[in-house]
């Protein structure tokens, strides 16, 4: 990209000296670490030469236009390679993070269907007569007629229930008034 300075400028243009300072120290017109001016920054704030002088040509013009675009397109690709970088760098997060969520669940998977040898399920117990709870009634013997049958005794033993008494209700004011009763 050319680069021009301040009095070159001012030649180009035809302007003084003073109109680009002030337009530097404006902000409008930025100057390099070198201290010049960029040509598509001048002609980004002047618009493009008159051919008045003939310093500069329309190919020369044209030249610095396809310099300033090249640049552009380079900063842009640049600009996308590192989007990329970090698109795959997500891509290989992710990958990894669904390979230990699935590790996880592989693992998980293998504890439910291990055999259960001292655990019985619901499914899995026998009916036991010999149980308290036990509401099903008990299978009677067979009476074979010579023997009296022998009368058992219900196993469960009743829990008899705990009744509080009831409070009588109280009025608003008696709850202030009265004592707790």
């Amino acid at each position: 990209m050319k680069a021009l300075s301040v009095i070159e400028l001012s030649q180009l243009y035809g302007m003084n000296r003073q109109s680009i300072y002030k337009r530097i120290n404006k902000g409008d017109l930025s100057k390099n670490s070198d201290g010049k001016i960029d040509l598509s920054e001048a002609i980004r704030v002047f618009g493009e030469p008159s051919n008045k002088n003939n310093n500069v040509t329309p190919l020369q013009s044209t030249a610095v236009q396809k310099e300033t675009e090249v640049d552009m397109l380079k900063q842009q690709v640049d600009i996308l390679k590192k989007q990329l970088e970090l698109a795959h760098e997500r891509e290989v997060f992710q990958r990894e993070q669904l390979e230990a969520k699935d590790n996880q669940i592989e693992a998980i998977q293998r504890l439910l269907e291990a055999p259960k040898t001292n655990i019985t399920t619901f499914t899995d117990q026998k009916s036991s007569q010999d149980i308290a709870t036990d509401p099903r009634p008990e299978t009677e013997p067979k009476h074979d007629g010579l023997t009296t049958p022998v009368e058992t005794e219900n196993k469960r033993i009743p829990v008899p229930e705990q009744v509080e008494p009831e409070q009588p209700k109280r009025g608003w004011l008696s709850r202030f008034f009265l004592p707790n009763g």
